[in-house]
């Protein structure tokens, strides 16, 4: 299937689509102030050691300290026996870092001290020896004459192991050697500034994200990439021309009047990817909740009335939806534990069909993830590495009004919310009177159909009562003021 790769920058932020056959993929939004940190290597200073968590907490010059599992050290996977942190680690030491997550919500960046440099074509591993293969590349024989080319490139002596990309397959023996020449002199420049850095020094950062689509987006299946400024695709064709030549010829510099992603209709693609009701075009429908702990996928039949009989409109509808899902997981960015409730099904042969069939789509997904049956609840349960924020989390923030509940109080509920805040304050102050400051739906209903609990009130305490309208306030927001 063909693909396409549109790149739009302006100065505070680079997006990136990927385009098949005309349809958003996914979607990737990188802002100057806030780059994603993944790969990025930093001398880190340990400043809390935790031994009933087997973790330690790292700076690295960032708002949080960073989190480093013992499992992440590299130094003592041999070493069974002393694998407990506190003899690993202690306070103010210093040590190589790499980020291996992007700090999430509350959660600060994790860390390894297993270090890794990508390349085009070839994964260094500084530390290691071993020379490891993608799982992606499937031909044993395939794989036995990759490792056999690059072991033939490799020095004996010259240390360091590597593991060959999917995009090894089609490269020649000079392109993997240019990879390897790369990368070791990637290496030696860290190691280079860290024997003069200071704690908390940064000595390596990855390619910004633009670069970063020459080197691991583009595939066979890539047919062009159209960039809409001129520098940047000026710096791309550089970075091409030196390390990725091969895809030199699908670089365009876009330079129409319309607005590249409005021409290909992205703009609109990720205002929908906001939104928590993904229409079908059976007429069925999903509706896709993100929480902290997990996600939700819910399918509904919706207007679809299509089919000979109910169970065949069940099993179209899931089917789309298979497709549907799997889309939306990869363009929203959707990542963890991951629940989908498809309509439910008697038939077994329509369980295994739409099993089959999402896990077809989501093998187009460049992320690794797991996929289980259908449970006895019959909804199927999946993971999905999550290493950076989701579309959701990028773009937009938790509404002020209802704090990320996505539901608000009734203006009735609040009326009686006011109705006994009077009767405490009334008992714990004396005082002459009582003012209610409150949205205007609020003093609406105290005029109109609460009027009567508001005067029964007013006796029952026996101070006057008056009401206020605060136009700034939200549904929910209400003050009482002692006169």
């Amino acid at each position: 299937m063909s693909e396409e790769i549109l790149i739009n920058v302006t100065p505070q932020e680079t997006r990136v689509a990927v385009m098949q056959q005309g349809v958003v993929q996914e979607i990737h939004i990188e802002r100057m102030s806030s780059r994603g940190l993944v790969g990025n290597i930093y001398v880190g200073r340990v400043c809390r050691v935790l031994p009933g968590m087997q973790s330690a907490f790292v700076e690295i010059g960032l708002d949080r300290a960073a989190f480093l599992h013992v499992a992440d050290i590299w130094q003592e996977r041999q070493d069974v026996e002393t694998r407990l942190i506190e003899r690993i680690l202690h306070e103010g030491q210093t040590l190589l870092v790499q980020v291996i997550k992007d700090p999430i919500s509350t959660k600060g960046a994790r860390l390894s001290t297993q270090i890794s440099i990508a390349g085009r074509f070839l994964v260094f591993l500084p530390q290691e020896t071993h020379i490891g293969i993608s799982q992606r590349i499937e031909d044993e024989a395939e794989r036995e004459l990759l490792r056999e080319k690059l072991q033939h490139l490799l020095q004996p002596d010259a240390g360091g192991g590597f593991i060959i990309r999917t995009m090894a397959e089609a490269a020649s023996g000079s392109e993997l050697e240019a990879d390897v020449e790369y990368l070791r002199k990637q290496w030696r420049d860290i190691n280079d500034k860290a024997k003069s850095a200071k704690p908390t020094t940064m000595l390596y950062h990855d390619l910004n994200l633009s670069l970063r689509v020459l080197r691991d987006f583009v595939n066979e299946e890539t047919i062009r990439i159209r960039v809409d400024s001129r520098e940047t695709f000026q710096k791309m064709q550089g970075f091409a021309l030196e390390y990725t030549s091969n895809v030199v010829g699908l670089l365009e510099h876009y330079a129409g009047e319309r607005p590249l992603f409005d021409l290909h209709g992205v703009e609109n693609e990720i205002e929908k990817a906001l939104a928590r009701r993904v229409d079908l075009k059976s007429g069925g429908y999903l509706i896709i909740d993100q929480t902290e702990a997990l996600t939700t996928v819910d399918v509904n039949t919706g207007g679809f009335v299509g089919g000979r009989n109910f169970d065949d409109t069940i099993f179209k509808t899931n089917l789309e939806a298979a497709q549907a899902i799997a889309r939306q997981l990869r363009l929203r960015n959707l990542g963890g534990i991951i629940i989908v409730d498809f309509i439910d099904m008697d038939n077994e042969e329509h369980k295994t069909a739409v099993l089959a069939e999402f896990k077809k789509t989501l093998a187009k997904d460049r992320t690794r993830m797991t996929v289980n049956g259908f449970s006895a609840l019959g909804l199927v349960e999946m993971t999905r590495k999550r290493t950076r924020e989701s579309l959701a989390h990028i773009l937009c923030e938790p509404c002020s009004t209802c704090q990320g509940r996505g539901v608000l109080k009734t203006a009735q509920t609040v009326c009686y919310d006011i109705l006994r805040e009077l009767v405490r304050e009334a008992r714990q102050f004396s005082s002459r009177e009582f003012r209610i400051l409150a949205s205007q739906q609020v003093i609406d209903l105290f005029l109109d159909e609460e009027s009567q609990s508001l005067a029964q009130l007013g006796d029952f305490i026996g101070k006057p009562i008056y009401l206020q309208v605060e136009s700034q306030y939200s549904q929910e927001q209400y003050d009482i003021v002692l006169m």
